[in-house]
């Protein structure tokens, strides 16, 4: 047997060793995993060509923001939690893909976020994101 404590050097290595080549290949997969799930979210700003047929079309954003003081506020302007379900309710008649941006404060409580999150669902919004500020 080769590389054996006895010193037989005349026998020949006919095994092939695979360790190496799996070490590398887990190496590989880990880094393929880390930079596929790697998203970024900054834009890209960029000057549009004019057009004159060019039709504008209706928001289809919604933005909610939560406050520390327990305000709710819908597109800039405080509401209530009825009146924020029933603005839901017309948005989402108007475009079924209506979009839903979350906001709260640091202090909020999960629940009090996932309370949002649930009547946007509700309402009939499928789409929504949470909003942060990035740490640079």
């Amino acid at each position: 047997m080769a590389g054996s404590a006895k010193g037989d050097d005349e026998s020949l290595v006919t095994d092939i060793n695979v360790t190496p080549l799996v070490d590398i290949m887990l190496c590989l997969l880990v880094i393929f995993m880390v930079t596929t799930t790697y998203v970024v979210a900054d834009s890209i700003k960029i000057d549009l060509p004019n057009a004159a047929s060019g039709e504008t079309t209706t928001p289809s954003t919604i933005a909610i923001m939560f406050t520390k003081e327990r305000k709710l506020f819908m597109n800039g302007e405080e509401t209530t939690e009825p009146a924020l379900r029933g603005k839901v309710r017309e948005e989402v008649a108007k475009n079924k893909d209506t979009q839903a941006i979350i906001g709260a404060d640091k202090v909020v409580s999960h629940g009090e976020v996932m309370h949002l999150i649930d009547i946007v669902k509700i309402e009939g919004i499928t789409k929504f994101a949470i909003n942060i500020e990035s740490e640079e």
